[in-house]
């Protein structure tokens, strides 16, 4: 293990398919010690050089588990999307051995219900997410889309030709089109958080947050 890493900051991955694999590897970039594990040799071998630890194992058995260390780390994500039994049974070791924070990917509502009955944390739906995310995006000129449900999301947009060359206190954007900008990005320049003296230029992109609704029709402004 690196000495510059904190041994609580590993984070087990089950499951080196698409989505597993690009969450081992993210993990990596950002600095945190993986664990990889899956049944497949050949997957392993894959990321043998790319990821701290990658093991063949059998993520379903506890003993399994604790023979790798597992337990001395506090969170897992549980990728597999295949076979549902494999998924839960794997949640269900994990919790067994105490690991606090546990993600598990869903692939239906019931293998959701399942996952959360067993002792999930947290559980997601990378492909319907995804696919949500692409849907809105396709029919507005939003550049980049997070919904947290309850009718909220923060939303990338270019900023509208009329809204230039001026301050965000003069434009109020709160109470003439009910969305907050949080962040600013001018030309040429990274992304800062916006203030009223914020000045919005042509080519500039802004983070705003508001209702579904009124995020697309801020972004729709020309």
């Amino acid at each position: 293990m690196s000495a510059r890493r904190n041994p609580h900051s590993g984070v087990i991955v089950v499951g080196l398919g698409r989505f597993g694999s690009h969450v081992a590897d993210t993990l990596v970039h950002l600095e945190h010690e993986v664990l990889a594990i899956d049944h497949d040799a050949e997957r392993v071998q894959r990321w043998a050089n790319r990821i701290d630890r990658v093991v063949q194992a059998d993520a379903t058995e506890e003993g399994a588990l604790s023979q790798l260390g597992a337990a001395d780390l506090e969170r897992a994500v549980v990728a597999i999307g295949a076979s549902m039994e494999a998924s839960v049974l794997s949640v269900l070791a994990l919790v067994e051995l105490g690991i606090p924070q546990i993600w598990a990917r869903a692939t239906s509502a019931e293998h959701a219900k399942i996952l959360a009955s067993v002792g999930a944390h947290h559980v997601i739906f990378p492909e319907a997410e995804t696919g949500e995310r692409l849907a809105h995006l396709i029919v507005s000129r939003m550049l980049d889309f997070i919904e947290f449900g309850d009718d909220f999301a923060i939303a990338k947009v270019r900023t509208p030709e009329s809204l230039t060359g001026r301050p965000l206190a003069e434009l109020a954007p709160e109470d003439r089109h009910g969305v907050r900008v949080v962040g600013v990005k001018l030309a040429g320049e990274r992304f800062q958080a916006a203030t009223d003296d914020s000045v919005l230029t042509p080519g500039s992109m802004l983070i705003v947050e508001g209702s579904i609704e009124q995020v697309q029709l801020f972004a729709a402004l020309t």
